[in-house]
């Protein structure tokens, strides 16, 4: 931050109320002399308007998740996922947690895998008392949230020996 240049005034009354001071006995330099007001500055002309430019083109949003289908996923790595071959890098596993508290997990685990460089997620979030499974019916909802859709490349339901209706597989993004 650059420093504020003294008054006239100012620099009137510092030299009045150092007038009588003295300097301490020893080898102390005196203090130099204040230096005199530099002259104005001509104002600087204001920056010329920036160009026009293009006008953007708006971005489509990504298609819609849904549950074992994916725009933009190539076949086999579908069929790989799922078929439960593909390396499962995280498991994140929501029962017994309330919606809020799985919808903020779900979206923390996202973000943290996609800065790790994670690809395919185990999201167990259960059946529910008589397969209802709240959790399970809002996972698409809160995939499909701006939070992160934009990270998350296709889901599918779990086979059995992952936990079958009660987990999903959930590809992401690679980071590039």
């Amino acid at each position: 931050m650059p420093r504020r240049r003294l008054t006239a005034d100012e620099r009137a009354l510092w030299r009045e109320v150092m007038a009588d001071v003295r300097p301490l006995a020893g080898d102390i330099p005196a203090a130099p002399p204040l230096p005199e007001p530099l002259p104005p500055v001509a104002p600087i002309a204001p920056p010329a308007p920036p160009r026009a430019a293009a006008p953007a083109r708006p971005l489509r949003p990504p298609p819609e998740l849904v549950a074992g289908r994916a725009a933009g996923v190539d076949r086999r790595r579908m069929d790989r996922l799922t078929d439960g071959k593909l390396k499962i890098d995280a498991v994140v596993d929501l029962h017994g947690m309330t919606q809020a508290a799985a919808h903020h997990r779900i979206e923390r685990v996202i973000a943290e895998s996609v800065a790790g460089g994670r690809h395919c997620l185990l999201v167990v979030t259960g059946k529910g008392a008589q397969g209802g499974g709240v959790l399970r019916r809002r996972l698409a909802d809160w995939l499909n949230l701006p939070a992160s859709r934009p990270h998350v490349l296709a889901f599918a339901e779990a086979r059995p020996e992952h936990g079958g209706g009660g987990a999903f597989y959930v590809l992401l993004r690679r980071r590039r």
